[in-house]
C-alpha cells in the first residue's frame, strides 16, 4: 500500500510540475495585458466625428463591408485639421482619421475671434461664403462647416453654402476658405510695404 501511495504522490507531483509553469505563464501574461496603460490622446486637442459612412464593395466572392470616417481635430486656438480614415470597423476608421487629422493640422489667422476678411472656399461642387462678424454674432453655419469653425477657435462668423451639400465636400471647402485668409501684416510683408501704406 505504501508503495502505491508513494507512486501516486510522485505522479501527482510530476503532473503539477508540468502543468503549473504553463498556468503561471498564462496568468502572468493576462496580468501584463491588464496592467498596460491605454493609449490617450493629447488633452489640448478636441476631436469631432463629422460623419461615418458604410461603404459596400461588390467583388467576385460577394460583398465586402467597410466604414469611412471623417474627423476634424483642433485646439480652438487657430490650429485645425481634418482626416478621412477607412477600415473594416468603425472604431479603427475613427482612429485612423484622427491620426491623419492631427498630422495635417494647419494654422488659421484669427483676429478678435473672427476672420480677417471675406472669402469664398471652393471644393468640387461646393462653394461656401465666409464673412467676418462683430462680437456677439456667434457661429452661423451648418453642421459640417460648424465643426471646422468651432474647433479652429472662431467665435463670430457668418457662412452660406452653395452647391453640393456633401459633408466631405463642405468640410474641405471650409478648410480651403480658411486657409486662403491673409492678415494685413502678411500682405504688407509680401508687397514690401508697411501696414499703414496698405
Amino acid at each position: 500500500m505504501a508503495e502505491n501511495e508513494q507512486i501516486n504522490v510522485t505522479a501527482e507531483n510530476i503532473a503539477e510540475e508540468t502543468v503549473a509553469p504553463k498556468a503561471k505563464r498564462n496568468f502572468k501574461g493576462k496580468n501584463d495585458r491588464k496592467d498596460r496603460a491605454p493609449r490617450r490622446e493629447a488633452s489640448d486637442l478636441d476631436k469631432k466625428v463629422v460623419c461615418v459612412r458604410r461603404v459596400t464593395k461588390v467583388v467576385k466572392g460577394g460583398r465586402t463591408l467597410r466604414f469611412s470616417a471623417l474627423v476634424v481635430v483642433g485646439d480652438k486656438k487657430g490650429k485645425v485639421g481634418l482626416g478621412i480614415g477607412k477600415s473594416k470597423d468603425v472604431t479603427s476608421a475613427i482612429d485612423k482619421a484622427t491620426t491623419i487629422a492631427r498630422r495635417n493640422m494647419r494654422l488659421i489667422p484669427i483676429i478678435d475671434g473672427t476672420i480677417p476678411h471675406e472669402t469664398v472656399g471652393k471644393f468640387s461642387a461646393t462653394n461656401i461664403l465666409l464673412l467676418p462678424a462683430p462680437e456677439g454674432t456667434g457661429v452661423i453655419a451648418g453642421g459640417s462647416a460648424r465643426s471646422v469653425i468651432e474647433l479652429a477657435g472662431i467665435r463670430n462668423i457668418v457662412t452660406k453654402k452653395h452647391g453640393s451639400s456633401n459633408k466631405i465636400n463642405v468640410v474641405k471647402a471650409t478648410m480651403e476658405g480658411l486657409l486662403s485668409l491673409k492678415t494685413k501684416e502678411e500682405i504688407a510683408r509680401r508687397r514690401g510695404k508697411s501696414v499703414e501704406e496698405i
